[in-house]
């Protein structure tokens, strides 16, 4: 029986290890031919080497199926260029894009520093800008393709100490938005996903407090092969009605948020002043007001399913 992907070629981002390796895994099972991009950089960015993106070509070739490691940094508008060539070149076109890849300098805000900023800017929004920009074209040529971006709770709810993780994250969602609305007259979607799951990435969550401790305690049953399933639907033809959406998935659980949208008005018709909004408006809105100190914890509460 053929795959989901037969005939398709997928591109994934941070593939070498944890959520993407999974994801290339399961598009190649399903019939994908797989560009493996990790260039085997550190959690923070650092240093690099050719194993994990090559591991995982050589893991899906052992098994049948068609695979190619590609070592470049996204965060290089040329080398993120080569990863749609790549599979142009190898296996004839790309029909979709997984920008997966990612690095973490948590810090909390008043120490962070602006090279701790950038970093995670480069990687996560202008490494999803790039790839994605990189594969427009054939997208447009073909008539078809699918961007899936992965966002997170840190964005779409916020986080403690990531604030360039939480910025980038938030950004990617509004590029998605627009990619989608851009380019729906030329049958090409764009769609996010929140994943939860227990990888290098998250393994760097400070656990110090009873709470943390349980929120670790909770990721670390949430395995990244969990996350897959969902990537390779939306890489596949059977999601061609499904644009501009933001998913999460938290083990067997899958998500679809909402977008902001009004929640509370109130008019004054000869207008307001500082002291009418204090007296007036704060008080009618604050029970609909975002708790101050709301994390992602606070809107799962639950143990995953």
């Amino acid at each position: 029986m053929a795959g989901i992907l037969e005939g398709k070629v997928v591109a994934v981002t941070g593939a070498g290890r944890g959520i993407g390796r999974e994801i290339a895994l399961l598009c190649a099972r399903e019939g994908a031919a797989v560009v493996i991009n990790d260039p085997g950089v550190g959690g923070g960015g650092e240093g690099g080497e050719a194993g994990p993106a090559e591991q995982t070509a050589r893991d899906i070739v052992e098994a049948g199926g068609q695979g190619v490691a590609n070592l470049a940094s996204v965060a290089d508008p040329a080398g993120a260029a080569t990863i749609v060539e790549d599979a142009v070149k190898r296996f004839g076109r790309i029909d979709a894009v997984v920008n997966n890849a990612g690095i973490l300098r948590d810090t909390i805000w008043h120490k962070m520093s602006h090279e701790d900023w950038r970093a995670v800017i480069d990687v996560h929004l202008n490494g999803a800008f790039n790839v994605s920009k990189a594969a427009t074209p054939y997208f447009r040529e073909q008539g078809s393709g699918s961007f899936v971006h992965f966002t997170s709770t840190s964005g779409l709810i916020g986080n403690i100490g990531q604030a360039n993780y939480s910025a980038a994250k938030l950004g990617i969602v509004g590029l998605s938005q627009s990619i989608a609305l851009d380019m729906a007259r030329v049958g090409v979607r764009s769609n996010c996903i929140a994943p939860f799951a227990w990888s290098r990435m998250t393994a760097s969550i400070p656990a110090e407090t009873p709470e943390a401790k349980e929120r670790v305690a909770r990721l670390q049953t949430m395995s990244a092969d969990k996350i897959a399933p969902l990537v390779a639907y939306l890489a596949s033809d059977l999601s061609a009605d499904v644009s501009n959406q933001i998913f999460a998935v938290r083990k067997n659980e899958i998500v679809l948020f909402s977008k902001p949208r009004p929640i509370r008005s109130m008019t004054k018709l000869e207008g307001w002043t500082p002291q009418a909004i204090a007296d007036e408006l704060a008080p009618s809105f604050r029970p609909s007001f975002a708790r101050a100190d709301e994390v992602s914890a606070h809107v799962f509460p639950y143990d995953p399913i």
